[in-house]
């Protein structure tokens, strides 16, 4: 099983070198509830920590390496984590999940997303993605980067009108067709959006998060760590003293309580291949949120330390 990386357990060794903050107590931080959102078109509640599996879950036929994702699906699901996000366009990914998931004995807890990324032939593609996840419906499909979304909404949306789905929605990536996603947005009955979100790129609190809550419509983030430029960025920065009012023992948690501080959003998807990432990550979803000047606060130290 692999270690953490430097970056995080640098982190670590330089606060406690350096006689910095003191550190939440790891045990005591699990012991909190898992916090959750509601979906707003059903209400069904969604922990606000989940999986994406983008890159890290591309590892084709390796064996040791597709061992690994399951034990990094094993440690999500023991931190209470529910929503794994994946999609065609991921190369091995969505056959590495439908692996680890075999493994587990399919655990019930999955809320299962996906996406449709193909000019044409969804259907077909859907299906194919539904097998080499190994269940038999999925709970989200998500038009993934708007691609041919003329075509594919009316078909997720008969799928959902025929029980075959449970929601729908759209997503896209690093700040790109913000206009015609709003676009989308205020005219199409959509269950979900998922865009990218983190302390540096705020470009959605102007609009897209206020038009989302307004169409109660579920908001997932994607890129919470700008891919891990964030968190390599922050590597050897001690910790703020103000990280153990929130439970935080890392710049990855922070990051993440961050993002679901803000109201509007249901759920951020950190992707990660290292089981003890996993475990991480899911204590975010665990004690307190930073308030609104706290968050302002982080958005000013993450700015000034990268």
């Amino acid at each position: 099983m692999p270690t953490p990386s430097p970056d995080r357990r640098f982190v670590l060794q330089a606060m406690l070198a350096a006689g910095g903050c003191a550190l939440v107590n790891p045990p005591a931080a699990a012991q909190a509830p898992v916090i959750t959102r509601p979906i707003p078109s059903s209400g069904e509640q969604l922990p606000v920590v989940g999986l994406g599996s983008w890159i890290t879950f591309n590892v084709g036929r390796d064996p040791q390496q597709r061992a690994t994702c399951t034990e990094v699906v094993r440690a999500f699901f023991a931190g209470g984590g529910r929503l794994i996000d994946s999609s065609p366009m991921y190369g091995s990914a969505q056959s590495v999940i439908g692996d680890a998931l075999a493994r587990l004995g399919n655990p019930q807890p999955l809320f299962s997303a996906d996406k449709v990324w193909t000019s044409s032939g969804g259907a077909q593609q859907i299906d194919t993605s539904r097998t080499l996840w190994r269940i038999p419906r999925f709970d989200l499909l998500q038009v993934h980067n708007l691609l041919a979304w003329e075509a594919h909404l009316p078909l997720l949306l008969r799928m959902k009108a025929e029980k075959r789905l449970r929601y729908v929605g759209i997503t896209t990536s690093e700040g790109r067709r913000h206009g015609e996603f709003v676009k989308i947005m205020e005219s199409q009955p959509l269950d979900f959006v998922q865009l990218s979100y983190n302390a540096l790129d705020r470009e959605v609190e102007s609009r897209i998060l206020p038009l989302a809550r307004e169409r109660r419509i579920a908001v997932i983030v994607n890129r919470p760590f700008r891919q891990g430029d964030l968190t390599q960025a922050l590597a050897g920065k001690p910790l703020p003293g103000w990280a153990r009012e929130i439970g935080c023992t890392s710049w990855a948690q922070i990051l993440l309580k961050f993002i679901v501080s803000h109201p509007d959003v249901t759920c951020a998807i950190p992707a990660t291949s290292n089981p003890a990432h996993a475990r991480e990550n899911m204590l975010a979803a665990r004690g307190p949120l930073p308030d609104a000047a706290l968050r302002r606060r982080i958005v000013a130290d993450v700015q000034r330390l990268t």
